[in-house]
């Protein structure tokens, strides 16, 4: 049986990029700029303030595993109600291989561990899918211990270090998608699984890209009718059927391009398009750019585009 999730996350090939570790001392406050690229932070010891978007504040406390899909702007700060002495709460000090936010010779209230997250196969519609809301896990020390084993892994320089921290990067967006029971509550592919109308529907079209489906077909697999499936299928993924199914395709052909895994019309036929045409018309209108460019190596690709 097909299983959705695991597919999502090992054709994204996670990579870490950044990680960090931070702390921070009597009244502090970390005003950030996020790129839009998907960050997780645990909290190692003490607590902290956050805000992401200018949404409400969460309050972290030790062990807390946060995951979040994508910022613009976030904000961090101390929880503790510190009076004003005049200290500037925004003061950074490098303190051995830590950062300190704060007091540079006080006590550390809260220390962190941050990493930022990049996919090898960048495809937003399906990262959005994948992680639709800021995700909270607390109570699993499994988390915390594959964070600290991606750390040690990532400044270590042991043989296959790449490969390792693929695996442990998968693993860690899987474990953080199978504690995450709050991501639920928000729209997105695990609350799409979880619905034991929608499950059969999304797992047909992991199982079967190539064939060709309709929602009236998938709305008789989750036993509904064409409006209810419809309607029940945007609210609990937060996307329309055909706009899910056109998604897991399209990162399907991207994976195949890129690894030159057959040619153009092979490739089309095996993510459901009858004809070489059909499929280069909607790869351009979805990706950009057409499949036989795509294709290319990225140097390449970027000198021709450029042309």
């Amino acid at each position: 049986m097909s299983d959705p999730l695991a597919e999502i996350v090992s054709l994204l090939q996670p990579s870490l990029p950044f990680s960090k570790t931070a702390s921070g001392s009597g009244h502090w406050r970390v005003d950030g700029a996020g790129d839009g690229s998907p960050f997780f932070a645990v909290i190692l010891e003490g607590s902290a303030r956050l805000s992401i978007n200018g949404e409400p504040d969460v309050i972290l406390e030790e062990n807390d595993f946060i995951l979040i899909p994508a910022a613009d702007r976030f904000n961090m700060a101390s929880t503790d109600d510190v009076p004003d002495d005049g200290a500037d709460p925004l003061r950074v000090t490098r303190i051995g291989d830590e950062t300190r936010h704060g007091d540079p010779l006080g006590l550390p209230n809260m220390r962190v561990l941050v990493g930022r997250l990049a996919f090898e196969s960048p495809d937003p519609t399906l990262v959005f899918a994948l992680l639709p809301c800021l995700l909270l896990v607390r109570g699993q020390p499994r988390l915390t211990h594959l964070v600290q084993m991606i750390r040690s892994e990532a400044q270590a320089m042991r043989p296959a270090k790449q490969v390792v921290l693929e695996r442990l990067l998968q693993l860690l967006l899987i474990e953080a998608m199978r504690s995450g029971a709050a991501c639920l509550d928000t729209p997105g592919l695990l609350r799409g699984l979880a619905d034991r109308h929608l499950g059969p529907a999304i797992r047909l079209m992991h199982e079967a890209p190539s064939r060709v489906l309709s929602v009236e077909e998938l709305a008789s697999m989750a036993g509904l009718s064409r409006s209810v499936f419809f309607e029940r299928f945007q609210k609990k993924t937060g996307m329309a059927p055909m706009e899910y199914l056109l998604s897991w395709r399209m990162a399907l052909a991207k994976d195949m391009l890129r690894r030159r895994d057959g040619g153009i019309k092979e490739i089309a036929q095996r993510v459901g398009y009858g004809s070489a045409s059909a499929f280069s018309v909607a790869f351009s209108r979805f990706v950009g750019m057409p499949p036989s460019l795509y294709a290319q190596p990225a140097r390449a690709r970027e000198r021709d585009a450029a042309a």
